[in-house]
């Protein structure tokens, strides 16, 4: 998906094809017209452009050129396949941030309690921090005027603390503690996104790394975390790529290429009119050897499925978790000049051993979707064993089989465990309770919570979570969700988790957060019992197996 140079060229060619197939049929099929209906010549040469030029010129009604135009590139772009899409210009810019790894604004995550903007954290390089602004401080003033108790949104928020770096924006915040509101001036700027969510120790040897998508800087940030797990000890990795959408293609090299010796193919791509490119490890990967694993699921797409192919069929690491979502399909992006954007699907991508990454997608594109969504929803096992054919068996290096047919097929399958579900949970994460009784959990006792737990490390192995849980069950009742207590039987682990969890973020960040997950997490633990066990070592000689939690 990494950008190309503009071809303007292009832009005249996509226009008016769903009027093509649409509006100008009747005129194609005998017997459709009526007495009233006209008829006049149109060029072939340029049909599209003629029809659309006629269209706009003669319609019964008036049409906005400019809407009429972007709804009729992506209807077109939308019959090719599921992944090729035309972005407004309103659009990319939202769009291109996540994956470009920054955003213009004065960097705070926040959330609205109570009709107050309550800082979780400022982020760390961006202004709100270097200025002092803290985790728990309320935004009363934007720019002289009151915003608390106004009924703001999330989008209220963003469109007024967002804007150019090098512009400002005054603010007045409440500090519990303290009387007197307290005025700043922030200066906005660059603010980062970051991909690598966490990098912590599980054990005294196993490094745990999430990234959440493929952007500009995650290599980069993977490098600074792996540097850091390694000075306090990792030997062995679990790498977390679960519902990670993908992103570029050469961030997803680079990380493969830490991995696997200078040679090694890491995947190649190929298009009707794009020859075969291939992309192998260089010597520079820093974690040749070391005992590795990483974990997957139906959200794991595109560059995170790269990652795991290459992974897999060089024999060098574990995959666990579920098949994984099956976007293998290449799109080069061409900008147009009014800021808009089109993302054209060019080649497919190919796991070293030749595996097509991609789904099938012939069903159309509600079913493509809708197969994902029933993967999530219920267990994988039953349909992948289904999908382990004979014309689809490939074979590693070492003899191994593994399997195409789309998507990553884990070596050892967890599935989805819906036993913690229940009506009660559901009505509590709907409502955002549990968020709101983590946040105002620590607000209350930020102090004394870290004063009691000094490290996130500390907090994840001793903060005892379940005498929390009638606490909870009575805030619920307090705003609108009554005690169940069979549906509170059932959720209570899951109940537990994420009330850890969110308490972890808010004292911790993410470390906080993925050190309290990570120790109900049936995916780590299976990865962590793998790492131990000393499996990894015969793995090339084992056929892939399942495992149930």
């Amino acid at each position: 998906m990494e950008p190309n140079p503009l071809r303007k060229l292009l832009f005249p060619f996509l226009l008016g094809l769903a009027v093509v197939f649409g509006i100008a049929i009747g005129y194609l099929l005998p017997g459709s017209a009526s007495p009233q209906t006209s008829s006049r010549a149109v060029s072939s040469d340029d049909k599209m452009q003629d029809v659309m030029q006629y269209i706009l010129n003669e319609y019964v009604d008036t049409l906005n050129p400019k809407k009429f135009q972007d709804e009729a590139i992506t209807a077109m772009l939308s019959k090719l396949d599921p992944h090729s899409s035309y972005i407004p210009a309103t659009e990319l810019e939202h769009v291109t941030e996540q994956l470009e790894g920054n955003f213009d604004g004065i960097g705070v995550e926040f959330n609205i309690q109570r009709d107050t903007i309550m800082v979780v954290a400022a982020i760390t390089g961006g202004p709100s921090e270097e200025l002092g602004i803290q985790s728990g401080d309320r935004i009363v003033k934007i720019e002289g005027k009151t915003v608390a108790g106004k009924k703001i949104t999330n989008e209220d928020v963003i469109k007024q603390l967002r804007g150019k770096s090098g512009t400002k924006v005054k603010v007045s915040i409440f500090r519990p503690g303290q009387k007197n509101l307290r005025d700043f001036t922030i200066t906005r700027g660059k603010i980062p996104i970051y991909s690598v969510d966490a990098s912590v120790m599980l054990d005294q040897q196993t490094g745990y790394i999430k990234i959440s998508r493929f952007a500009a800087t995650t290599y980069e940030e993977y490098l600074k975390a792996f540097k850091e797990l390694s000075m306090k000890g990792m030997k062995k990795l679990i790498l977390d790529l679960r519902d990670n959408p993908g992103g570029y293609l050469n961030a997803a090299v680079d990380l493969s290429d830490e991995f696997l010796p200078k040679g090694k193919k890491i995947v190649y791509t190929e298009g009707q009119a794009r020859p075969r490119e291939n992309y192998t490890a260089t010597a520079k990967g820093g974690f040749e050897s070391g005992d590795l694993v990483v974990l997957i699921d139906e959200g794991s797409a595109s560059a995170s499925e790269i990652v795991s192919g290459a992974i897999q069929d060089n024999d060098r690491g574990w995959v666990v978790g579920r098949r994984s979502f099956g976007k293998g399909l290449v799109q080069e992006e061409i900008r147009f000049d009014d800021g808009s954007a089109m993302r054209l699907t060019i080649a497919r991508y190919y796991t070293p051993t030749g595996r097509c990454i991609q789904r099938p997608y012939d069903q159309g594109t509600d079913e493509y979707y809708h197969e994902i969504a029933e993967r999530m929803s219920g267990t994988t096992a039953k349909k992948d064993a289904a999908d382990k054919k004979d014309s689809l068996a490939y074979k590693t290096p070492s003899g191994r089989t593994v399997y195409g047919g789309g998507g990553v097929m884990p070596d050892v399958t967890i599935d989805s465990d819906t036993s913690g579900y229940s009506e009660y949970l559901a009505k509590v994460v709907s409502n955002g309770l549990i968020n709101r009784f983590s946040f105002e959990y620590v607000d209350a006792r930020r102090k004394e919570l870290k004063n009691r737990y000094p490290s996130a490390e500390n907090f994840a192995s001793q903060f005892p979570v379940n005498g929390l849980l009638s606490e909870f069950y009575a805030f619920a009742a307090n705003n609108g969700v009554s005690n169940d207590p069979k549906g509170q039987s059932v959720s209570s682990s899951i109940i537990s988790n994420q009330l850890q969890a969110l308490i972890g973020r808010a004292l911790y960040g993410n470390s906080g957060f993925y050190l309290s997950q990570t120790r109900n997490d049936a995916a780590v633990k299976k990865a962590l019992e793998l790492l131990r066990s000393g499996k990894l070592v015969t793995r090339s000689q084992q056929e892939p197996t399942k495992q149930k939690s």
